[in-house]
């Protein structure tokens, strides 16, 4: 399948943080960029910032609802007739604390994000990609996956299961041109990750989004199973 005539991507929670980095970045690389978020205000504010201003589309979206994300796909195939690559980037840090001192209802909002909303796109984009002749989805995992830090069992959790579901998403995508990649990043300069890393050495987002752009011209016939990027000096070999 030819990578230059398959341009058009959706990153969720474009609103802010990596997804507003990642928008700009393949804006900038001649995608056209379909933002989902839940807030109008915060994706026009994406949507400003994109360079070249080209065929881009807010989709306001609650992407734990599962009509909600049928409607945005629905919304994002009748605008453009094709989708060749999903971010699932959308994610929040959950409580931290304790394991104990874990509150059921911030559990469920911190699994309802960062899985339920993961899965959700990620069904339908492999639905349509599945019969389209196949696609690409690269989750923003994190190293909280494979090396958690104490207080944030909610989050790791969270990001270990999405893990989990970026392997079956590539097992499952096999016979139809569909890779799926996890895309790790640790101590990125972002709202979400500086709550966590306090004096840690942090990197900038722009680096992260440029190893994004990278991995998603790639054609559809090359897979990038998990590739991971952190700050240099960061505490992540080993820590447990």
């Amino acid at each position: 399948m030819d990578i230059s005539a398959k341009n058009v991507v959706v990153i969720t929670g474009a609103g802010s943080g990596l997804g507003r980095t990642f928008a700009r970045a393949l804006a900038a690389a001649g995608w056209s960029v379909a933002l989902i978020g839940r807030r109008l205000d915060r994706l026009e504010e994406t949507l400003e910032g994109l360079d070249p201003v080209g065929d881009h589309l807010p989709l306001v979206c609650d992407i734990a609802d599962p009509a909600a994300v049928s409607l945005a796909f629905d919304q994002l195939i009748s605008h453009y007739g094709r989708l060749d690559l999903l971010v699932n980037n959308a994610g929040v840090p959950g409580p931290t604390g304790q394991l104990d001192t874990v509150g059921f209802e911030a559990w469920e909002q911190t699994l309802a994000t960062n899985l339920t909303g993961t899965f959700l796109c990620t069904q339908q984009a492999f639905a349509w990609m599945s019969a389209h002749g196949g696609g690409r989805i690269i989750n923003n995992g994190s190293i909280a996956a494979h090396a958690p830090r104490s207080g944030t069992a909610a989050y790791a959790a969270s990001k270990a299961a999405v893990a989990s579901l970026t392997v079956s998403t590539a097992l499952d995508g096999r016979a139809y041109g569909i890779t799926a990649t996890e895309l790790d990043i640790g101590n990125a300069q972002t709202d979400l990750l500086g709550s966590f890393t306090g004096d840690e050495p942090m990197f900038d987002a722009t680096e992260a989004a440029r190893l994004l752009v990278t991995v998603a011209a790639l054609p559809t016939g090359v897979s990038v199973d998990r590739v991971t990027v952190t700050a240099a000096g960061m505490p992540y070999l080993g820590r447990g």
